[in-house]
C-alpha cells in the first residue's frame, strides 16, 4: 500500500497540510519542535484509529481550534485507490471511514494499513514496564491476525469485570467470578499460544537484523514468560483469587506477560549502552516490518523518526544500507541532520521526495546534488 496524498488541518501544531508523496522515499529536515513527527504521527493515526503518543484524541487538536481532519489517498498494490478519513470534534465522537463509508467498529480498521514507526519514544520497549512490551507484541500480531485482536478485546473485558468484583465490599458469589474467570481463561489462552508462536518465529528474524547493524559485535536474545505456560489459565486465575481480593486487583494473567529483552545472557536494561540499547530497537522494529511483509497482505509503511541519534557511524552506515535497499516499500523518515538523509538519497537514487518543517509549514525542497 503506497501513501500517494495527505491532507491534515488542525492536528497538533500542522495547521493545514497538503502533501504528495514519493513512493520510496519521503525525508522530512528540520529542528526539533517543528511539525516533523507529528506529520508521521498522523500517517500513523491513519493506520492505528489513534495518535502513538497521545491516546487521548481531543489533546490532539491544534490549540484553540474545535476539530482536527487527517485524510490520506493510498493506493493499493493492483492500483485500486483508497480514501481513509479521520475527524475529530470537541466533547464529539471520532470518525473513521473508509471510502466515505464509516467504520462500526475501530478494530475492523487495523491491519488494512499495516505501518511500522521506529521513534524514540522507543526507548520504553527497554526502560519501561513490561506493558510496554507487551504492547509491542500486541501491535505486531493484531495487524495480521484479527482473532488475535477480537481474543485481546474479550480479555481485558472480562478482566476488568473481574477486577471490580474483587474491589467489592459485598459478599460475590463463586459463580460470578467464574463466569468471568471462564471468558478470562478462554480469551487467554488463544492469546498465549499465538505470542508465544509469534516470539518462536520472530527471534531469528530479529537476530539477523542486530547482526548486520552491529557487524556481529554483539549477540541478543529474546525470551517470552507467561502464567499460562504453569497451568491451565483457568486454575491459575481461581488459585489466586483470595489474594487477588486482598489486594483488590488481578495479579496474575496474560495481562502480566513479559517479554524479556536480553543482551548476550543478561538483560539488556541493565547491560546496555546508549548505542545498543538503540541498536536493539531499531533491529526490533526492522524485523517487526519483515515479520509484517511476510504474514501480510501488502507491504507495511516504514515511518523512521530520528533514528541515528546516539548510534556510531558505522551502525549508522549499516542501517542506511538496509533502508536503501529493495526490501523496504513506502520510507517516511525524519531527521535534524541534512547530510544523514543526503547520504540515504544518494544511495536510493532518484525516487525520493524532501521536505522542510519549519512551526508547523511543511513544504518540499529540492534535494542537494
Amino acid at each position: 500500500m503506497i501513501l500517494k496524498r495527505i491532507s491534515i488541518l488542525n492536528y497538533k501544531n500542522l495547521e493545514e497540510v497538503e502533501l504528495g508523496f514519493s513512493a520510496k522515499l519521503n525525508c522530512f529536515f528540520g529542528q526539533n519542535g517543528m511539525g516533523k513527527t507529528n506529520l508521521l504521527d498522523a500517517v500513523y493515526f491513519l493506520s492505528f484509529c489513534k495518535s502513538s503518543g497521545n491516546p487521548i484524541d481531543s489533546q490532539n487538536i491544534r490549540h484553540e481550534q474545535d476539530f482536527f481532519v487527517i485524510q490520506g489517498f493510498y493506493e493499493a498494490e493492483d492500483g485500486t485507490p483508497e480514501e481513509i478519513y479521520c475527524g475529530m470534534k470537541r466533547r464529539s465522537k471520532k470518525q473513521f471511514k473508509r471510502n466515505k463509508k464509516e467504520y462500526s467498529r475501530f478494530s475492523d480498521h487495523i491491519g488494512f494499513l499495516p505501518l511500522v514507526m521506529v521513534s524514540p519514544a522507543d526507548s520504553e520497549l527497554i526502560a519501561g514496564g513490561s506493558d510496554e512490551r507487551r504492547r509491542f507484541m500486541d501491535v505486531v500480531i493484531s495487524q495480521y491476525d484479527k482473532e488475535y485482536l477480537d481474543a485481546l478485546i474479550r480479555y481485558n473485558k472480562a478482566l476488568t469485570q473481574r477486577n471490580t468484583l474483587l474491589k467489592s465490599e459485598l459478599p460475590v458469589e463463586e459463580e460470578l467470578f467464574l463466569v468471568w474467570e471462564e471468558m478470562m481463561a478462554q480469551a487467554g489462552e488463544v492469546v498465549f499460544k499465538k505470542r508465544e508462536a509469534f516470539i518462536k518465529e520472530f527471534i531469528p528474524i530479529f537476530q539477523s537484523f542486530y547482526s548486520f547493524i552491529s557487524q556481529d559485535k554483539e549477540q541478543v536474545g529474546l525470551s517470552y514468560d507467561s502464567h499460562a505456560r504453569e497451568a491451565s489459565l483457568l486454575e491459575v486465575l481461581k488459585q489466586s483469587r483470595e489474594r487477588d481480593k486482598i489486594m483488590g486487583f488481578s495479579l496474575r494473567g496474560i495481562h502480566k506477560d513479559e517479554l524479556n529483552m536480553l543482551l548476550g545472557e543478561f538483560p539488556i536494561k541493565k547491560e546496555g549502552s546508549q548505542g545498543q540499547n538503540k541498536t536493539y530497537l531499531v533491529a526490533l522494529k526492522l524485523a517487526q516490518f519483515d515479520f509484517l511483509k511476510r504474514t501480510g497482505r501488502t507491504v507495511p509503511l516504514l515511518l523512521l523518526d530520528d533514528i541515528f541519534d546516539k548510534l556510531d557511524a558505522s551502525r549508522v552506515e549499516q542501517i542506511v544500507k538496509l533502508v536503501a535497499g529493495d526490501n523496504f516499500g513506502q520510507i517516511f523518515i525524519t531527521d535534524t541532520n541534512r547530510e544523514h538523509l543526503d547520504r540515504i538519497l544518494h544511495k536510493v537514487g532518484s525516487d525520493y521526495k524532501m521536505f522542510l518543517v519549519e512551526k508547523g509549514i511543511i513544504r518540499e525542497m529540492e534535494a542537494e546534488q
